[in-house]
Order: structure tokens, then C-alpha cells, then sequence
């Protein structure tokens, strides 16, 4: 056999055993209530397991117990240390809500990491879409330059922070898992939301950072 191919081969192997597929920890599902159609623009009705995908094997959640400031200086309901606590349920005292319209919440990873997903719980209990959810990645923590935004479902920019591509999605305990690729590098992880399809108010239960 040719030895550049057998060399393209033997490398091809040594990157598969270096990956890992990553997989989330998710709570039961907890929907409680009477179910209430989800309407909201630009919606993707799928819901269910994230699509899977590889990163590097020593890639892990790096926002845990990290620092949470948010636009909101005083939560209606819950502490921002809930965001990076680890608690993934959607009871009472596991999530924070912010006030009306559209806010942010920001994770201190403390220093600059390659990053390679990120994962979003927001309410789950019920079944409902946040609008114009976008998420971005910077090493300014004022969010001023070298802005790198990787999800964004902003249809019609009313956030101002440009127009996505991306759909709106129903919320469920499985989270949303969103590959960055190619991995970007950055401290401060921001993530926008402008309340959801079953009220005005902003809420997340936990976000995860996947980088090195």
C-alpha cells in the first residue's frame, strides 16, 4: 500500500481516538400544567435529543461555578448563581428570571478557552420558545469587540444585534446543544433573550461551556 496512504490512515485514527462524542446530562423531563400551543414566528416544531457530534477528548464544561453577572441588577425570581450551579430541573429555586424584554446573562470562564459547544436550559416545564435567542463568545467582557456570535434566532434583528439564521425552538429538558465550529476562542460567554412564547419574562435554568 502506498505509505501515504497508510500514513493518512494511521493519522485519521489517531485524531478518532483523541475525539470523543459528546453527550449532555439531562434531567427527567417535567412538564407540568395543561400543554399550551406553542405560536411564535420563524419555529422549528422538532424537539427531542440533540444531534451528536465529536470534539476534542479533553473538552469539558468549563462554566461551572463560574461567575454570572446579567443585564437585570435584581432577578425577579432566583440567584444567577443558578446559571453555572449544575441544577438542571425546572423546580422552584433552580432557575432565575429576569425582567421583561430583552436581557442577558454572562459567564466569567475566568480565562480564554477554545470552545466547542454550549448548551442552554431555559424554562423546560412547560413547553414554550424563547424569542430572539442569541448567544456570543468574546475575550472583551464589555462585548465591544472582536464579538463572535455562534447562535442567533433573531429573524427580524428587533434585538439589534443582527438578523439570524437560526429557528426559534421548543424548550424540553433535553436543553439545546449548539455546536461552535470551527472552536472559538474567548472568556465571556453572553446569551440574549427577549421572553418567550408564554409570557414576557427571561429565564434560564443552566448553561454549559464545552471548550480547553
Amino acid at each position: 500500500m502506498n505509505r501515504i496512504i497508510v500514513g493518512a490512515i494511521v493519522l485519521a485514527a489517531a485524531l478518532s481516538a483523541s475525539a470523543k462524542v459528546l453527550k449532555l446530562e439531562t434531567p427527567k423531563a417535567q412538564l407540568v400544567g395543561t400543554p399550551v400551543p406553542v405560536k411564535i414566528d420563524n419555529l422549528d416544531p422538532n424537539k427531542g435529543v440533540n444531534p451528536s457530534f465529536e470534539v476534542p477528548d479533553d473538552v469539558k464544561n468549563v462554566a461551572l461555578k463560574k461567575p454570572v453577572t446579567s443585564s437585570d441588577d435584581f432577578p425577579l425570581i432566583g440567584e444567577l448563581t443558578c446559571v453555572t450551579d449544575g441544577d438542571k430541573e425546572a423546580a422552584e429555586g433552580c432557575y432565575v428570571e429576569l425582567m421583561n424584554g430583552i436581557q442577558w446573562v454572562q459567564i466569567d470562564l475566568e480565562k480564554s478557552y477554545d470552545i466547542y459547544a454550549i448548551a442552554v436550559w431555559h424554562y423546560h416545564s412547560q413547553e414554550r420558545a424563547y424569542k430572539d435567542v442569541i448567544i456570543q463568545i468574546s475575550d472583551d467582557k464589555d462585548f465591544l469587540k472582536d464579538v463572535k456570535t455562534v447562535y442567533n434566532n433573531d429573524h427580524d434583528n428587533s434585538s439589534k444585534k443582527g438578523k439570524g439564521d437560526q429557528k426559534a425552538y421548543i424548550e424540553t429538558n433535553f436543553g439545546k446543544l449548539i455546536q461552535v465550529n470551527p472552536a472559538v476562542k474567548g472568556r465571556y460567554i453572553r446569551l440574549y433573550s427577549n421572553g418567550n412564547s408564554t409570557n414576557d419574562a427571561n429565564h434560564y435554568i443552566e448553561v454549559e461551556v464545552f471548550g480547553k
